[in-house]
């Protein structure tokens, strides 16, 4: 009976809409056609010198066989580090496993936590991988619609109303990808509240936005909430911050059993990461920060400029994000509009009239459990964003 689910839900795993829709970017970009591509999750920055001479250096200095599975003990305490200098929070390095990306820790946490039948909460928008990841583990999804009025937001309500005995996770990430929705700590005290009467729900905290938020406060974390600590496992990485998405990099901060546990998974499927791009990872952790805050300053610049241009654009409903890089306009006003004989059923065919009648490239919402909506990365240049938002415009002020 087990290996037959696993048949079904295996059949049933879904592509990530976000890296199909990179690709079809890049095909389009190589066949000629003056495409602009707004769905790529990643910093258009190049990593910082330090950081690319820290793996140089790793090379020649002959960095080259196996790591320990959970990562170089000097990466770990790095990372320890970090959490205590930021976050205030103390961990020790035998509670830091760490992995390919942050994806990658995500995946080896759900696999750990989840059997099957247990139940995952979900606030959606949410990301396209979380709910693949936990059909993968044979868990059910159980996703929250959140409100624009709450910011996009869970509510301590909507929490308790979600939860059942077959629960076993809560699943969260702030700031958001794709709302750019970011948790004040108040609001994170008052899920905690809820969590106090159900002992055994582990928070999945996805903090990978961390450094890319536009708040006047840092990103507040659910492991500082009363009685959180030991329930909460981190998920953070190099990725977004430092510009290092290819250098595959991300750990978890676990309490030390679960972080055993993730370990002894982790062995038995990919072993350590890459050993040149964890001494590249211990070195943006460890060097100078600067480069970190001046990229947030750039995406600020950025987000204020096409949170601007989208005011400008008909039937599109914009909610102003406080942190990473995305745009998730509610376009369903949209829906039912027409140009000639061709007609706007969903955000999905919106978004395909964008790509064929704009050259723009965006993502539907439908693969953020948002029908309705549509995301755009703004992790791109000023012009190219300039010149996107302008042919988005033209194109939709065609419909009718």
């Amino acid at each position: 009976e087990s290996s037959a689910a696993s048949d079904v839900y295996k059949r049933q795993l879904s592509p990530s809409a976000t890296l199909v829709m990179l690709q079809k970017t890049n095909e389009l970009k190589a066949a000629g056609v003056d495409v602009i591509g707004l769905t790529a999750g990643e910093p258009d920055f190049n990593t910082p010198d330090f950081i690319k001479d820290a793996a140089k250096r790793a090379i020649s200095e002959n960095y080259s066989r196996y790591t320990p599975v959970p990562g170089y003990l000097s990466l770990r305490q790095a990372i320890c580090d970090k959490l205590q200098r930021e976050n205030s929070l103390t961990y020790a390095p035998t509670d830091i496993v760490v992995g390919n990306g942050a994806k990658h820790e995500l995946a080896n946490a759900i696999l750990t936590l989840v059997n099957p039948g247990d139940e995952v909460v979900i606030p959606t928008p949410a990301w396209v991988s979380y709910v693949e990841l936990v059909k993968l583990a044979e868990g059910k999804p159980v996703c929250v619609a959140t409100k624009p009025e709450n910011g996009l937001k869970m509510t301590a309500e909507e929490l308790e109303a979600a939860l059942t005995p077959r629960t076993r996770a809560l699943l969260l990430n702030s700031p958001s990808n794709p709302t750019g929705s970011v948790y004040a700590k108040e609001e994170l005290d008052a899920l905690a509240a809820v969590l106090a009467k159900h002992p055994d729900v582990t928070v999945i905290s996805d903090e990978i936005y961390e450094h890319i938020n536009f708040t006047d406060r840092p990103v507040a974390s659910i492991a500082h909430c009363e009685g959180m600590r030991e329930r909460v496992l981190i998920i953070n990485g190099v990725s977004k911050a430092y510009a290092m998405t290819g250098w595959r990099i991300g750990y978890i901060a676990a309490p030390t059993a679960v972080a055993k546990a993730i370990t002894k998974l982790q062995g038995q499927m990919t072993s350590g990461a890459s050993s040149i791009a964890q001494k590249a990872a211990e070195a943006a952790y460890n060097g100078p920060q600067e480069c970190v805050a001046e990229m947030c300053q750039a995406f600020r610049r950025r987000r204020d400029l096409v949170y601007a241009l989208a005011q400008e654009i008909p039937g599109w409903k914009t909610f102003k994000p406080m942190g990473a890089f995305y745009l998730f306009p509610d376009v369903s006003a949209l829906v039912g509009k027409r140009v000639g004989d061709r007609v706007i059923g969903s955000s999905s065919d919106y978004v395909m009239y964008l790509l064929e009648e704009a050259n723009v490239v965006t993502v539907d919402g439908a693969a953020f459990c948002a029908p309705g909506y549509i995301r755009l990365s703004y992790a791109t240049s000023d012009d190219n964003i300039r010149e996107a938002m302008a042919r988005v415009k033209a194109a939709t002020e065609k419909l009718v």
